[in-house]
């Protein structure tokens, strides 16, 4: 597997360990020491990286808001209240520095199958809900909504499994194609982000239902009173 991927570190020692890591496995990986020749770098090219491996909260904010490139974010915070922050201003993936170089390649090339694997597949409509695996865009009411590359996923396998629940552990193995650690809550900080697009009213959810020790449903019928 092959991919363009954007590295913005200011550690020039672990760039370039990643950067060769990467190169080897077949990777093309350019480096950016600042957030903002990262950002630069994305805003002249458009989306043409595949993934974006990125350090820093408010470079993430600032990608999420001109690209809708992957986002792996590194960071030496690994507390839980980090990661969440992480996902919630649009990272798809999370890794706690110091990692293991393989597990960082896994996780990059499941980002890379998400991205590239739904391309073609049936549009998906619920009632006003619509899910275009082609353009990979969420509708509402014909308006577009803004999810993330995984966020995007999630909410295309919990529609094709409509009417199943489907366990965290599941859901996560069904989107990165890898039995990765499952342990850890970002799941539920995902189906908040896409409840709060989605939903009418992410307080009483109606599309994504919780079901108490099963997991998340998808409900078929959506728009009945």
């Amino acid at each position: 597997m092959s991919g363009k991927v954007l590295i913005i570190d200011d550690d020039v020692r672990l760039a370039d360990m990643v950067r060769t890591y990467l190169a080897a496995a077949g990777f093309t990986v350019e480096a950016r020491q600042t957030g903002q020749a990262g950002v630069e770098a994305v805003a002249r090219r458009g989306s043409t990286f595949d993934v974006a491996d990125l350090d820093g909260l408010e470079v993430c904010r600032r990608l999420r808001a001109i690209s809708d490139v992957p986002i792996l974010m590194l960071s030496a915070r690994g507390e839980d209240a980090d990661r969440i922050v992480g996902l919630e201003i649009g990272a798809d993936d999370y890794l706690g520095k110091p990692f293991n170089p393989r597990e960082l390649l896994a996780r990059l090339k499941a980002l890379l199958r998400r991205r590239r694997g739904e391309a073609g597949g049936q549009t998906l409509r619920f009632g006003r809900l619509e899910i275009d695996p082609g353009s990979r865009t969420v509708r509402i009411d014909d308006e577009p909504t803004g999810l993330t590359s995984y966020q995007f996923d999630l909410l295309h396998i919990l529609a094709r499994h409509a009417g199943k629940a489907l366990g965290r552990e599941r859901l996560m193995d069904l989107a990165r194609g890898e039995e990765l650690d499952a342990l850890d809550r970002s799941i539920d900080v995902h189906i908040s982000r896409i409840r709060a697009a989605i939903e009418d009213d992410p307080t009483r959810p109606r599309r994504i239902i919780t079901v108490r020790g099963a997991g998340y449903l998808f409900a078929r019928a959506q728009d009945q009173g």
